[in-house]
């Protein structure tokens, strides 16, 4: 995190105020003297952000107060990187849905905060594509990443079938219904696409 993290520390101590770190954060992420997102450097902030969110959080509050912690703070604000740097984000924390830990929850959550919390349904569209590219190649699969989206299709408070991009075209349907089937046992699956549970 190089000279950031300095700053950062500050800010997720409560030292500094929001006013002025958040703004400096994104111009921060870019390689120096370009307009070229430093890949390291997100994936690094997003593991660290985690990191320190966990040592804070216990595993039953994480889900509860995940929205009013300086670390979503700081992950919502990576939401307003254009396309490309949030594409880069938003796999920086699929990297870290693994196996059962406090570390997959909190970024399970996370993930899961970021769709739900989203005005903006490209970024809605931009969580599922990156969930739905890692699901659609041979398994096995991360147990993090399958409970994830699970949640995600089955949870009536997503909202996921209502989504204009799950309906917009055939082969689009056809794919979300194949993994949907193959991540939920065969009983469940006939109310998916409804959204029914």
């Amino acid at each position: 995190l190089g000279p950031m993290q300095a700053d950062l520390d500050n800010f997720l101590g409560g030292g500094q105020q929001k006013k002025s770190f958040l703004p400096t954060l994104l111009p921060r992420l870019y390689k120096e003297g370009t307009n070229i997102i430093d890949a390291p450097r997100v994936n690094s902030l997003v593991l660290y952000v985690g990191m320190r969110a966990i040592k804070r959080l216990h595993n039953s509050q994480i889900a509860h107060s995940l929205a009013q912690t300086p670390e979503m703070e700081i992950l919502q604000t990576l939401m307003e990187l254009d396309d490309f740097g949030r594409y880069m984000t938003l796999n920086a924390i699929a990297n870290q849905l693994r196996y059962p830990s406090s570390h997959t929850h909190y970024y399970s959550c996370v993930m899961l905060f970021l769709f739900s919390d989203a005005k903006d349904e490209g970024i809605k569209e931009q969580v599922t594509r990156v969930l739905l590219e890692r699901l659609i190649v041979h398994r096995p699969h991360p147990w993090g990443l399958m409970i994830t989206f699970i949640e995600l299709i089955k949870n009536q408070r997503y909202q996921f079938w209502s989504h204009s991009f799950t309906r917009c075209s055939t082969e689009i349907e056809k794919v979300f219904e194949s993994v949907a089937k193959s991540c939920v046992p065969q009983t469940a699956t006939g109310s998916l696409t409804t959204g029914a549970q």
